[in-house]
């Protein structure tokens, strides 16, 4: 018969160094969690999407409150970054950018850890219309708006086929385009 004493526990190993990428990829952070909209807000916001200069008290008879309130209510989801601000609607074509395209990115795997910082850098190039940061295939599409062909072909050549952080580009041409009516 063994006269053990108690089981002792296995000898932990150290956990080996993490090696893996940061999972945040260089993005920053998201902001705050969504603010909680009323009816009211969400009749004022429709109102403001379809016309951001209509006059306070034709919003507020929209929205079906009392102009005082009205001021109140755009002020409160100004402060709470709901509203971000007021835009005017330019056609890029009679502003003498009548060719649009997506652009889509990949980015090589080193620069993946600079997202953002890349993500604010295209989004100030000339012609650029909106930056996208995506998951899947492709890291970034590229909305913009170009006099013609060659100007486009320049864009892609001078800002992102000779950058070496850059994998692959794909370029594709907007025909039409429509706004869509929520927000």
């Amino acid at each position: 018969m063994s006269t053990r004493g108690p089981a002792q526990p296995a000898s932990r190993q150290p956990r080996p160094k993490d090696v893996r990428p940061d999972p945040s990829w260089g993005l920053e952070r998201r902001g705050p969690a969504p603010a909680r909209l009323d009816d009211v807000d969400q009749r004022l916001l429709t109102a403001l999407a379809e016309d951001a200069r209509i006059p306070n008290n034709a919003l507020a008879a929209r929205a079906g409150i009392a102009p005082s309130t009205c001021l109140t209510r755009v002020r409160q989801l100004r402060e709470r970054g709901v509203i971000r601000g007021f835009h005017a609607d330019v056609d890029p074509a009679l502003a003498g950018h009548p060719l649009q395209a997506m652009i889509a990115v990949q980015m090589r795997g080193v620069a993946r850890t600079r997202l953002s910082g890349y993500l604010q850098r295209l989004a100030e190039l000339p012609g650029v219309l909106n930056v996208f940061l995506l998951g899947g295939a492709h890291d970034f599409f590229i909305h913009v708006a170009a006099a013609d062909s060659d100007a486009l072909n320049d864009f892609v050549i001078e800002h992102l086929s000779t950058d070496p952080d850059v994998a692959l580009t794909e370029t594709n041409l907007i025909f039409q385009h429509a706004r869509a009516g929520w927000y």
